[in-house]
């Protein structure tokens, strides 16, 4: 749908473009466009690869198992199902710590693992309530270090690309927090 869309857009410029002739400066910004898009494309996925290369670092040493060790009792309270398994257990872990390493991208694939885990958990087709929690928590995403947001940063040339600090640990812990509770309130409101 979002490739309809985009077409859409490009083919209404092309036709203001040319009604007001001004198809020329449409197509320069349409070149400029496309080189800044890869300026920046190749700008974050340095950072993009240094912060994953740090998440397999973390899981070939154990750190990974570690966390999840270590933050066992607040999966259990937010996942008591499957906070006890170990295999869902570190595929959550392996997601909260990407989120929190601000690699959404990287993220994804616990977080899939996670989700078919729960399902087979919960031997039914339809979503449960953990499983619903885990997808708003990676929505929402707690980020101590936003290294894709930096990268951005810097790559539009930002001198201090992490001056951002302190807004996204206040706005991605309060909107966590909203998450959690929402889910939380809902689930009992759908079982009471």
């Amino acid at each position: 749908m979002l490739s309809v869309i985009y077409l859409f857009l490009v083919f209404l410029s092309c036709i203001f473009g040319l009604l007001s002739e001004n198809s020329a400066a449409v197509g320069a910004a349409a070149l400029s466009g496309a080189q800044d898009g890869v300026r920046l494309t190749v700008a974050i996925s340095g950072a993009i690869c240094i912060w994953s290369a740090l998440q397999k670092i973390m899981e070939a040493s154990g750190l990974t198992n570690f966390v999840s060790m270590s933050i066992r009792p607040i999966l259990i309270l937010l996942f008591p199902k499957s906070g006890q398994d170990g295999q869902a257990a570190g595929c959550i872990t392996a997601n909260l710590c990407a989120n929190l390493l601000g690699l959404g991208n990287a993220a994804t694939p616990p977080g899939i693992a996670a989700v078919r885990r729960m399902k087979q958990l919960s031997g039914s087709e339809i979503a449960s309530d953990e499983m619903c929690l885990l997808i708003v928590m990676n929505t929402a995403s707690m980020q101590l270090i936003p290294a894709t947001v930096a990268a951005l940063r810097a790559g539009a040339g930002s001198a201090r690309p992490f001056d951002i600090l302190p807004a996204v640990w206040l706005s991605s812990a309060v909107s966590v927090a909203v998450g959690i509770g929402a889910s939380k309130l809902f689930a009992g409101l759908q079982h009471g």
